[in-house]
Parts: C-alpha cells; structure tokens; sequence
C-alpha cells in the first residue's frame, strides 16, 4: 500500500492554511480578501453571513488581531455598550440573530457612521433578508458590503476533516479522506458532527478509522 495513503498529509495542511489556520477555498475567499484589505472597502459595514460553523467568527478573530478590533458579544448589546467601542475604530458584532432591541442596533449603525468607525456584522442570513420593523434602520443596510460564506467545497471538507483528525490524532489514509469528501452532506454542521462521531467511535473502539467505519458513521 502506497506509504502516502498511511499518513496524516502535515506539511500540506500547513501549506494550504493561513491566519491562524484559516483554510481559504473559494467558498470564503471573498469574504477572507475583505478581511485583509481593510480598510480599503468600499463602505464602512461588511456582513459576513453563512451557516454555523462556516468560519465567521474565525474571520473576526483574524480581523481582531490583525487591526486591534472589539468584538460584542449579542449579550453584550445593551444602553452601555456604546461606551465600551467607543474608543475603538474597528467593531464587530457576533451572532446577530440573538440582538433583539433594533433601536440599539440602529444606535450602532448611526455610531459608525457619525464617527466613522468600521463594522463587522457576523449572521446567518444577510441583513438585507431580515424585515426590521424601523424603517430606518433598512435604510442603513444601503451602507453595507456583503459577503457570503458559500456550502464547502471539496478542497474546503478535505481541509476540514483533515485538520480535525490531525488536532485530535486521529490517524486516517489520505484516500478514506477523499471518499469522506465525495459522500458527506456539503453542511459545516454536518461535517462537524461527523467529526464528533469520528472521534467517539475511535475512543470507544481504541482501533484505526477503516472504510468500514466510516460507511457506519456516514450511515451508508
């Protein structure tokens, strides 16, 4: 059996990863080109949306360290909150869907603007898709550049399940990899449940990950 179907591919994983290993695909590069060349955007507010476990929160902490950005929490939306980004001329806010009071957001909207700060807004769907019931707060979402976190790719699922079996040593051949790849639901959450199944099943069973395990787990 080839020698190279036996190993963990190491030194192409840290090849192809970048910025805290970051894997870029062209499912994510746009949104990862923006990230990396502020701040020549074209407008102040940048919506980073996708599914869970796409990477959106990856690209803010990239974001945060890279320009000396803040990130608030949705908890952390509140009538004090402005004091604390106040300083700050980078911003993000995380998980959008769990801010419920408009007229803060809208606050933060008009921050940005009257200071001209710069603002990251992480979600799941776009804001130009969420019905606001202030007219304007629509309005300001004329004021936003948005950027989609595509479903993975194959290069992006390989670099995927390749990196988790490595961080947890899980020892796999590279052509099992290849048939994960072209079998499972093209789902972050998907690919990261499966790595828990993975990971479970090799604690459990103390045994090498074989093509019959993974037929198992993949439930074919």
């Amino acid at each position: 059996m080839n020698k190279l179907n036996q190993t963990l591919l190491e030194f192409e994983l840290e090849q192809n990863f970048t910025n805290d290993d970051f894997f870029v695909s062209k499912c994510n590069y746009f949104a990862f080109n923006l990230i990396n060349t502020w701040p020549k955007w074209e407008k102040n507010i940048l919506n980073i949306y996708g599914e869970k476990f796409c990477g959106k929160s990856h690209l803010s902490e990239i974001f945060k360290k890279k320009y000396k950005a803040v990130i608030i929490k949705s908890d952390e939306i509140n009538n004090d909150f402005l004091k604390k980004i106040r300083f700050h001329e980078n911003i993000i806010l995380d998980n959008l869907e769990y801010v419920n009071n408009e007229e803060i957001l809208y606050s933060l909207f008009n921050f940005v603007e009257q200071f001209n700060k710069y603002l990251i807004i992480n979600s799941i769907n776009p804001l130009n898709s969420l019905k606001f019931s202030l007219p304007d707060l629509n309005s300001r979402l004329k004021n936003c550049i948005f950027a989609k976190v595509e479903k993975p790719d194959d290069d992006m699922i390989f670099a995927l399940v390749l990196k988790h079996f490595s961080d947890r040593q899980i020892k796999i051949e590279k052509k099992i990899i290849e048939y994960i790849t072209k079998r499972i639901e093209r789902s972050y959450g998907k690919i990261f449940d499966f790595i828990y199944k993975v990971d479970q099943f090799s604690l459990i069973n103390k045994k090498p990950i074989d093509y019959k395990s993974i037929k198992k787990i993949l439930g074919e």
